[in-house]
């Protein structure tokens, strides 16, 4: 079966490791017609924006997307071109596996987590009010008049909303995601000891949609103890859901833990659309150098192979990665002991060696 999948190479390193994923993927052997799309800086001067509408319609119309990192302009435009996206898209869940390979530079061994982040809601919804402006103000003033609550004037704020609905269905996907994926446990994090009616809303929802799922145990964490908790004993996790902005922050932190966003992929998801991406910028200083670490966006490739049921596929993919980073003669850079980073090879050598240990399985 031949898949139509758009391809967004995106800018700075973008084009260099969105290349090896895509070698990557046709080494396995799946037939796959590529939509190849533009977005990024360079767009701007020809389309006024670094996200064309041209990259939106294709990605609707082929529902799933493998994309690079994309830039995001510097005093205008976006806030975000990625979040600009998946609100678009609505892709409401941001999948990322956090997974030791064996020669990765690493404090830690045998972690194997997934953090699923709520993507539309919290703090990243965009709902701001600038310090002195008249809206702001108004809004300082009802605070006051319907609490006991004080602003000071020269406040700005950003509103934190949390829906039943939207809570729902990321749990919801939380739980057919460990499933699907023959995961243990589901931790819900949140801070509700604090914030009663936003997080105590969403672990309140969590524990509901919870009952539904009696085979999968559930558990809760408030926030900071969970930062504490993954970097003392990592090993007790196993899938997190999170809203918006802890999701975020975890996600990193547990990227980390695994050796760092190098080796850390991707999804955003939404309802029959997805997107596949490394969660690391696009670091333009190094583009064109063939000096990056392309593990993140050939593992965000498996991820989109294992989505559209190309699972023999994936996990060959995944094991010549994996045989290539233990292996630890052709890889870059970051990946080298630090007495041998003068023996690294670069992006296009790494790929190539991925593609050898593919067609040696």
């Amino acid at each position: 079966m031949k898949h139509r999948i758009t391809l967004v190479p995106g800018d700075g390193i973008g084009p260099d490791v969105a290349l090896s994923a895509k070698r990557c993927v046709e080494a396995t052997g799946v037939s796959i017609q590529w939509d190849i799309k533009d977005a990024g800086s360079e767009q701007i001067e020809k389309y006024g924006t670094p996200l064309p509408d041209e990259v939106i319609e294709s990605i609707k119309e082929t529902k799933i997307a493998l994309k690079g990192p994309i830039e995001t302009p510097v005093g205008h435009g976006f806030r975000s071109v990625n979040v600009a996206l998946r609100q678009i898209l609505n892709l409401y869940a941001c999948v990322r596996p956090c997974k030791t390979y064996p020669g990765v530079r690493s404090r830690y061994s045998n972690i194997d987590i997934t953090i699923i982040r709520e993507n539309t809601e919290d703090l990243y919804a965009g709902i701001e009010l600038e310090k002195g402006k008249d809206a702001t103000l108004k809004l300082i003033d009802f605070i006051e008049k319907h609490t006991d609550k004080k602003i000071l004037k020269d406040s700005g704020i950003s509103i934190k909303p949390i829906s039943v609905h939207a809570t729902q269905k990321i749990v919801q996907f939380a739980f057919d995601y460990a499933i699907k994926n023959k995961r243990k446990k589901v931790t819900a994090v949140h801070k509700a000891n604090i914030m009663k009616f936003s997080d105590g809303l969403f672990l309140q929802t969590a524990k509901e949609v919870a009952t539904k799922y009696t085979n999968i145990p559930f558990e809760n964490r408030i926030v900071d103890n969970m930062c504490m908790q993954l970097v003392s004993k990592p090993e007790l996790y196993d899938v997190l859901v999170l809203p918006n902005l802890y999701g975020d922050i975890i996600s990193d932190l547990c990227a980390g833990l695994v050796g760092g966003l190098g080796v850390a992929p991707g999804a955003n998801i939404g309802d029959g659309i997805a997107v596949f991406e490394a969660t690391h910028g696009s670091a333009p200083k190094y583009k064109g150098l063939n000096k990056v670490n392309p593990t993140a966006m050939i593992l965000s490739a498996v991820m989109m192979l294992r989505y559209i049921k190309e699972n023999e596929c994936a996990q060959k993919l995944e094991n010549a990665v994996a045989v290539t980073i233990k292996e630890n003669k052709f890889v870059t850079y970051d990946l080298k002991p630090e007495d041998k980073i003068k023996e690294a090879v670069g992006t296009k050598e790494m790929t190539d060696e991925i593609i050898r240990n593919i067609k040696h399985s």
